[in-house]
């Protein structure tokens, strides 16, 4: 892994930022942290995005993938540009 973000998805639309940073800072300090929201009713969409000021933090906290938060597994994975590019359409750059 050579980066410090991680993508966490699938928790319940009701916990708060504050809930989310008070699990993963234990595992180190959090430069960044941004829950997307859906435009129309201003609600969490239930993923966002944690970014930690050291990778070694960031690796330690991959273990809380699969842990229950409000009822649901949560999916903790190292975030990539993926999902960005697919998005944007046009052409390729290859």
């Amino acid at each position: 892994m050579s980066q410090n973000k991680l993508y966490v998805g699938n928790f319940p639309y009701s916990v708060t930022e504050d809930q989310l940073r008070d699990l993963f800072e234990p595992y180190g300090e959090i430069t960044d942290l941004a829950m997307i929201m859906d435009r129309e009713t201003g609600r969490p969409k239930g993923f966002g995005f944690i970014t930690f000021a050291q990778q070694q933090s960031a690796e330690k906290a991959l273990e809380l993938n699969g842990n229950d938060l409000g009822g649901r597994p949560l999916k903790v994975n190292v975030a990539t540009d993926k999902g960005r590019d697919d998005r944007r359409g046009g052409r390729s750059r290859w």
